[in-house]
């Protein structure tokens, strides 16, 4: 049996139980899974392996690849220049950045990105992994290309160029790249172990990933938006862990944490702003921006159901049966990470793990049943309360 590590309150060890079954059948290679409930951890666990092999132990301090879980960082970043009165959401992203403006693009607003319906979830073809690593060519050519629709209309999730187009906002406002940014104003402040990419002294903690299963692209109309945006967001998983991935910055898909990071990150939200009692990230009022919805309907990339606020997707029945309703934002990461941030139970939840079972960004199987047992026991245990 392999053994898991860490802290888990007696009321949470259902989950401490299911997370050692699905580590002992295989399910998991390697894993870490927190649950901050007003402030605290009350499950704070991690095991299995870093590597196929299964020859490095995942340690407290492994991190892994997160994927889209770093959408949730970057856009917290957008959110706090909101608050602070230096980003206005409904301002058309040209005012920040005019070069953006150009193509079609004039009336693209700063909530439009936020929301995945700007009308430029991906690069226009041809483009390279190698262009992509760049990040001042890659934005100068999202400027320059027109939308694919009519801005404001229709979700269409941004696949891996979100975190670019975010960035370049924030670096006009601020003179600070994304990276430094988010180093300064989030992971530093609250002793969170998340960076973009990866240092190469950081490379020995840092755990290979297990390839998802292949899209099914022989039923993807091949002349549809959702072909196009895979096609112009050319990045393997194998990607990450090679030395061009880890040192570049990629706002929307290249964060390396683990989920005791990615809860302390989220509890921002979950707590409306305030962690430790006095230190305040953003107000209440802009948490409740955050996840106010901003546009709903059958996505044009996804072709699934979604919800989304400024920079998480909001629930709904059709989206995510295992995440329920209320005040609560989420968003996952290519394979089955996932973070959730519920603002009604003072709750967030994290999942970080490197065998990336789910094809997709709304979780995997190992996912659903992790958050629904977490919701389960609270839930159980607020009624017994009440």
């Amino acid at each position: 049996m392999n053994e898991i590590y860490g802290t888990c309150d007696p009321a949470l060890d259902s989950v401490r139980n299911l997370l050692q079954q699905r580590i002992d059948s295989g399910d998991e290679l390697g894993v870490s899974l927190c649950v901050n409930f007003d402030g605290k951890n009350v499950l704070d666990l991690w095991g299995g392996y870093a590597d196929v092999a299964r020859t490095r132990p995942w340690h407290k301090d492994t991190i892994t690849v997160v994927w889209s879980c770093s959408k949730v960082v970057t856009n917290l970043a957008a959110l706090i220049l909101i608050d602070r009165g230096l980003l206005d959401m409904n301002e058309k992203v040209a005012t920040y950045w005019p070069e953006f403006g150009a193509n079609g693009k004039e009336n693209v607003k700063v909530s439009h990105i936020l929301s995945h319906s700007s009308g430029v979830p991906a690069w226009e073809l041809p483009i390279t992994l190698e262009e992509i690593y760049i990040t001042k060519k890659a934005t100068e050519k999202l400027a320059a290309q027109a939308p694919w629709w009519i801005p404001g209309e229709s979700s269409g999730y941004h696949l891996t160029n979100q975190g670019h187009l975010v960035g370049e906002i924030i670096r006009r406002i601020t003179g600070k790249p994304l990276e430094q940014f988010v180093a300064e104003e989030i992971a530093g402040p609250l002793g969170a172990d998340f960076q973009y990419g990866v240092p190469e002294e950081y490379w020995s903690r840092t755990a290979d990933i297990i390839p998802p299963p292949a899209l099914p692209f022989g039923e993807i109309d091949p002349q549809s938006i959702t072909a196009k945006a895979i096609a112009g967001s050319p990045f393997p998983a194998e990607a990450s862990m090679t030395p061009g991935f880890r040192k570049t910055v990629s706002g929307a898909n290249n964060g390396f944490s683990n989920a005791r990071a990615l809860a302390r990150i989220g509890s921002v939200v979950s707590l409306d702003g305030i962690l430790d009692e006095n230190k305040r990230i953003i107000s209440a009022s802009t948490v409740e921006k955050m996840l106010t919805e901003q546009i709903k309907g059958t996505d044009l990339v996804t072709s699934g159901f979604l919800r989304f606020g400024l920079g998480v997707a909001l629930p709904a029945l059709q989206t995510c049966a295992w995440i329920p309703e209320g005040r609560i934002g989420f968003w996952g990461g290519w394979g089955g990470s996932m973070i959730i941030m519920d603002r009604d139970r003072r709750m967030t939840i994290a999942y970080v793990m490197n065998n990336m079972s789910g094809s997709g960004t709304l979780g995997n199987d190992n996912t659903e049943a992790y958050v629904r047992e977490i919701y389960r026991v609270l839930d159980g245990l607020c009624s017994s309360s009440a």
